[in-house]
């Protein structure tokens, strides 16, 4: 599971994180062509439909651009805009609970660091 996956999210969203983290991670970069909804969808064992949903998200979103009879291919700055709206999503939705699960747990800075390099 990537950095961006949740194991409670519908599929399409699972999907759309696994894309996603490829594109920050510069393995799909401006200018590339994502796989086809079918490649995909039997390369990660999902339903066409599901990873057609996942990809018009992005579609949506501006990250990426559809070229009829072609493919899809990703968008100049999308990398950028994405990283932007993963942060504002993970400091919005995700770091409260887990700055919560910390005081609860009575974890500080130095203790998480350290396992961090450890």
């Amino acid at each position: 599971m990537t950095a961006l996956e949740h194991d409670d999210a519908p599929v399409y969203m699972r999907l759309r994180a696994t894309i996603a983290t490829a594109i920050l991670r510069g393995e799909y970069r401006a200018g590339d062509q994502l796989p086809s909804v079918r490649a995909f969808a039997a390369e990660v064992g999902a339903n066409p439909l599901t990873v057609a949903k996942a990809y018009q998200t992005f579609q949506d979103d501006g990250y990426v651009e559809v070229r009829r009879g072609v493919g899809m291919f990703v968008l100049p700055g999308a990398a950028e805009a994405l990283r932007a709206a993963e942060r504002d999503r993970f400091l919005t939705s995700y770091w409260p609970k887990v700055r919560e699960h910390i005081a609860l747990l009575g974890l500080d800075r130095d203790v998480l660091f350290e396992r961090e390099t450890a």
